[in-house]
């Protein structure tokens, strides 16, 4: 284990000049205990086994360096980042595009499965110079001969030790084989267990080992709770949260640098103080929208992961997870961000059934509890706006005797009511009808976008057995569709299950409610429920299907109704039965 080099700053490594004026651009100034050890050694040519939580600046440790070894001029993959899942591959490949923002010539491609091949086989032919994916779809991309490996200079295997857990360490030697001798190679993980440092000791040359002690946590102050995703979208919860919550100011964390823009700007429709804080942005915006965020000219940031890093704003009272980190340790950082210079602060999760499991390991990860909560429906939002109004018109009563104009004003009123067309009450009613106007003191009744369940497989609310599929019904009765186009189809490797699952998950809508789709070669019909509701439709307008932006929007068109496929009698009992078991194997 090399010895830490406290004193080391970027400027300090021999990394090109282009990179560290980004370096210098994004903020960064101090590197972490493990770029400090990594990336000087992977610069001077040796393999390195880090071992490191994640969250520690893993990233810039192996991405910085292998930045190093590229040449712009030529057209091939040079540096291959193997990681476990689709939501870290992303996250890096933005953390490298951003590191490599003034390299011209320098292209970064995400590949990971359950997306279609064709864009991204395009990148692979264009020659990108990095490619970042998880293990199943680089095989499936090396199988068809389109993933090149003869000019790579850097493979790296990031959280090595998540790979082993979801059962791909044959994946990874599979890959691993086919990247030339010359190239180097880094492992980063966690943990270390046997099959790691096996996997390591087979195909690293040599490798520097770099350990850096997992800080011990003290048990956090922050106020943790979770709100379990139904009955309304997200969208809806968070406008309500932000508007019953008494929050100074709130940075909410989101997956990709587009959602920082579509979050910010239904807030901002909504009368929020918002601001997305993306990678788009350069230094001076950057530093420009923090100083509006201190100053209270902004009172809602919407940030990712990456452009987040060392924000420090001791005014931030709340952070939201609009969306959940890809890792535990990322969780830690974001709501690092509140509770900062001995003030208290407020951590707020949305989550969905799938994902109740990582509550426990947030619990674990900050020894402190996670309570859930319930957002406000209708009436209860109704409420507060009515109490709101009542006090605001208290506190100005009492300001009102002190106001330079206010005997005018008395005066008016009683020349008002003296001239026998307005009574006083009248006068309040129509005061009042036009705040209601423009902040309706009675909401309508929540329309549930998704049926409430039980978590439980095989179980309904009361924690009865559930009824038949026959006695239940596919889709529910009665309801008035509305025909819309979308534009996303057959030649973008679309399904109807793509579809059905991207509006179910984007809108919070139960699956039963989503009608009849019919796909063609560049878009498709899809059947909703009339009358939905427009934050809804501007949700799902910009949800992706294969990589490829939706565009919802209604159409003339009918969806035709598919033939079906004449029945066999013979095998239909047989067939019946084995869809069952699939079924079951499926969902419990």
């Amino acid at each position: 284990m090399s010895k830490t080099q406290t004193s080391l700053s970027f400027s300090d490594m021999a990394l090109p000049s282009a990179v560290l004026e980004q370096l210098n651009a994004m903020g960064f100034e101090t590197p972490t205990p493990i770029q400090q050890q990594s990336i000087p050694a992977l610069l001077e040519g040796n393999d390195v086994l880090g071992e490191a939580q994640t969250g520690t600046g893993k990233t810039a440790a192996f991405g910085l360096p292998a930045l190093a070894k590229i040449d712009p001029s030529l057209k091939q993959t040079q540096v291959l980042v193997v990681t476990p899942t689709r939501e870290l591959a992303i996250q890096v490949a933005e953390a490298l595009e951003g590191f490599s923002k003034q390299m011209r010539g320098v292209g970064v491609a995400t590949v990971y499965g359950g997306a279609a091949f064709g864009p991204q086989v395009k990148a692979l032919k264009q020659g990108t110079s990095i490619v970042v994916g998880t293990p199943g779809r680089l095989i499936d991309l090396l199988n068809k001969n389109v993933l090149q490996l003869d000019g790579l200079k850097v493979a790296v295997l990031d959280e090595a030790d998540e790979m082993l857990n979801m059962g791909f360490i044959e994946d990874i030697e599979t890959i691993l084989k086919g990247v030339p001798e010359t190239a180097q190679r880094a492992l980063f993980s966690a943990t270390m267990p046997n099959a790691i440092r096996k996997l390591a000791k087979t195909f690293l040359n040599k490798p520097l080992n770099i350990q850096i002690e997992a800080v011990a946590r003290e048990k956090a102050t922050i106020k943790q709770k979770a709100w379990k995703v139904q009955g309304m979208t997200k969208m809806t919860a968070l406008t309500r949260l932000l508007e019953v919550t008494p929050y100074q100011r709130a940075l909410i964390f989101v997956r990709t640098r587009q959602d920082t823009m579509d979050v910010a700007e239904l807030l901002q429709r909504s009368g929020f103080k918002a601001s997305p804080l993306s990678g788009d942005l350069n230094q001076a915006q950057r530093e420009q929208t923090v100083s509006q965020l201190r100053s209270g000219h902004i009172e809602i940031l919407v940030a990712t992961d990456v452009v987040a890093r060392g924000l420090d704003v001791p005014e931030i009272t709340h952070v939201i997870n609009y969306d959940l980190p890809s890792d535990t340790e990322s969780y830690v950082h974001r709501i690092g961000r509140t509770g900062r210079a001995g003030r208290s602060g407020e951590a707020i999760l949305f989550f969905r059934a799938k994902e109740r499991h990582l509550l426990r390991h947030y619990e674990r990860l900050t020894n402190a509890p996670v309570e859930f909560f319930e957002v406000p429906n209708a009436n209860q939002l109704s409420q507060h706006r009515q109490q709101q109004l009542l006090e605001k018109l208290q506190a100005s009563m009492q300001a009102d005797n002190a106001h330079a104009d206010s005997d005018k004003l008395k005066k008016l009123l009683g020349q008002w009511l003296e001239s026998d067309e307005l009574s006083a009450e009248d006068l309040a009613l129509a005061l009042l009808t036009e705040q209601h106007k423009q902040r309706p003191l009675f909401l309508k009744e929540d329309r549930p976008v998704r049926e409430m369940r039980n978590d439980r497989p095989g179980r309904n609310e009361r924690g009865d057995k559930r009824k038949p599929r026959a006695e239940r019904g596919g889709r529910a009765a009665d309801i008035d569709f509305d025909t819309y186009k979308i534009q996303v189809g057959k030649e973008h490797g679309a399904r109807p299950g793509d579809i059905v699952g991207a509006i179910a998950n984007e809108a919070s809508m139960d699956s039963k409610y989503i009608g009849q789709i019919q796909l063609f070669d560049n878009h498709s019909l899809v059947q909703l429920p009339k009358g939905m509701p427009k934050d809804v439709m501007h949700v799902l307008k910009k949800a992706r299907v294969r990589q490829q932006p939706m565009g919802l929007e209604l159409s003339d068109e009918q969806v035709k109704r598919a033939p079906r496929p004449p029945r066999d009698r013979d095998a239909r009992g047989p067939k019946r039965r084995q869809a069952g078991k699939g079924a079951a194997r499926r969902f419990n």
